[in-house]
């Protein structure tokens, strides 16, 4: 097996940042230490300095394949992952044909098997009939149960009481919602509509799409997994008032209601709209500057547990229709780590602070195997970033398939250099090596 020595870095692990070196053998960590040249090995990495994270985890993707493939595939979206830092991903089931069945379920492993160069997990959909084939799925193998309990992108809508009632008192394994208020949205839809026709201004967004509509919805998905004791996490919590349903008096693994925040959530407010539009449109929607700093509050008080990206990419051509048509949604896997990176230059939050957050916390939260941190035995899932190399983005160094990106423009201070990819070195400085694919990701659950 080819082994791998990086020396000179700073590792970023589980609550601490110390310089030492990694000696990945294959696929795994072998060992981690100040001095590991005793070992022979058949590379050696000069870090330079550079800091070493554990892998990203993405716990909510759209990578678009099968049916959307004009957006993007699971090839094109998996390497903007890897470039990013983020080297597993659980992607979402509102594809074309949704995945209703444990055999469309198969057939995006089968699909990943072929063209993903970072890990990959997929959820299981649900419809209001679907429930038989939800009970087949294996949860050591799939991360859990996606139900949109508003309408998004795709026909995914669950909006039947008995259908949700069913679902989270039978559901053995990790539910995960979207939360909007259906009959609130098309209410505001209504009324909007009218007011301003279908090229309304795409500042009243979050006006349609609103705190009512999200909070009413997250507080009756908690309702549920109360009565039912089920295993519940939300995705992409966008207002402050969401933040109080949610606990910090236990430890991760320990809580079975959690709680995700998306970047664009974090690093946009309600004042972007005029210079963005439909760029940052997003469902559940972009807020106000007081939602947007009680998120970031409720990541730093554990209230909410992990930052993902609900990396979403249309074409700019179906981003840049009028308000009721623009689709929903954006890409940003690639610039995930980039973004946070800011947030830590500028003093808010701490290095192993994002490591837990991104990495370490998604991988207790799912129960995955030997993934989401820097331990000996473990798959070698590692990203190494320059801190003091910065780059700007733009559509010449977008690597999603749509090419655009609501961060273009941006200044990054810092740039991921080399991602490892259980133990193989995916990305190097731009280049990428396709050589080994990424894995299934499995799961430590009973």
């Amino acid at each position: 097996m080819k082994s791998t020595r990086i020396v000179n870095a700073n590792i970023v692990n589980e609550g601490k940042v110390f310089q030492g070196e990694v000696l990945i053998k294959g696929e795994y960590i072998e060992a981690i230490g100040t001095d590991l040249s005793a070992y022979q090995t058949d590379v050696v990495i000069d870090a330079n300095g550079k800091h070493l994270f554990p892998g990203l985890i993405d716990d909510q993707v759209h990578f678009r394949e099968p049916g959307l493939t004009h957006k993007a595939t699971i090839f094109t979206e998996s390497r903007a992952a890897v470039a990013g830092g983020v080297t597993s991903y659980m992607e979402m089931p509102n594809t074309v044909p949704p995945v209703f069945t444990q055999q469309l379920l198969e057939d995006k492993y089968n699909i990943a098997s072929r063209d993903s160069l970072a890990n990959y997990s997929f959820f299981m959909g649900t419809s209001n009939d679907n429930l038989d084939e939800v009970l087949r799925t294996d949860q050591k193998k799939v991360c859990g149960l996606k139900i949109f309990m508003g309408s998004s992108t795709g026909n995914l809508l669950v909006d039947n009481p008995n259908t949700l009632e069913n679902l989270f008192a039978k559901v053995p394994f990790l539910i995960a919602t979207h939360c909007e208020d259906e009959a609130t949205i098309l209410k505001n839809t209504a009324d909007y509509r009218e007011k301003y026709g279908e090229d309304m201004p795409v500042k009243y967004h979050p006006n349609i799409r609103s705190e009512e509509a999200c909070y009413k919805s997250s507080s009756f998905a908690v309702e549920l997994a109360k009565k039912f004791g089920t295993r519940l996490h939300i995705l992409h919590i966008s207002t402050a008032k969401e933040v109080s349903l949610f606990d910090n008096s236990l430890p991760l693994d320990k809580k079975k209601i959690t709680a995700e925040a998306c970047i664009h959530h974090l690093w946009f407010n309600d004042t972007d709209y005029d210079r963005l539009g439909t760029r940052i449109k997003w469902n559940p929607a972009i807020k106000t500057e007081a939602d947007q700093q009680a998120i970031l509050q409720g990541l730093l008080d554990d209230r909410i547990d992990v930052i993902a990206t609900d990396h979403a990419p249309h074409t700019w051509e179906e981003k840049q229709q009028i308000y009721f048509k623009a689709p929903s949604g954006g890409p940003l896997v690639q610039h995930s780590l980039n973004a946070l990176l800011e947030f830590y230059h500028h003093g808010q939050v701490s290095l192993d602070w994002i490591a837990k957050k991104t990495a370490h916390n998604p991988a207790t939260l799912f129960q995955v195997e030997k993934r989401g941190f820097i331990r000996e035995g473990y798959f070698a899932d590692l990203v190494l970033v320059d801190l003091n190399n910065p780059w700007t983005v733009n559509r010449e160094n977008i690597l999603a398939k749509c090419k655009w990106s609501p961060f273009e423009g941006v200044n990054f201070k810092s740039r991921v250099t080399h991602t490892f990819v259980s133990g193989h070195l995916a990305y190097e400085n731009g280049q990428f090596n396709e050589s080994r694919l990424g894995k299934r990701l499995t799961f430590e659950r009973d």
